[in-house]
């Protein structure tokens, strides 16, 4: 039987200091100036590399019916328990 080999804690501390996260970078818009992740589509106007690649009005107002469909849902199941 081999016996387990151990390692210190220094060892196993200089192993785990290539494990930390990076701070992630950040660019500004072109098209609304709002602060972005590199490389993603903006979350606010919908860009990418000063082209409009998701229509964000369709977007908002999808979410806007969905809230409502889910508010006339909650609306009728209160009606139904009275």
């Amino acid at each position: 039987m081999v016996v387990r080999m151990r390692h210190t804690r220094a060892h196993t501390k200089n192993r785990r200091s290539h494990h930390k996260l990076e701070n992630g970078s950040f660019v500004v818009c072109s098209h609304c100036k709002v602060s972005k992740p590199k490389h993603v589509v903006c979350y606010n106007c919908g860009t990418y590399r000063g082209r409009n690649v998701v229509d964000m009005v369709g977007v908002v107002a999808k979410k806007e019916a969905k809230r409502k469909e889910k508010q006339k849902a909650l609306g009728k199941d209160s009606e139904k328990g009275n």
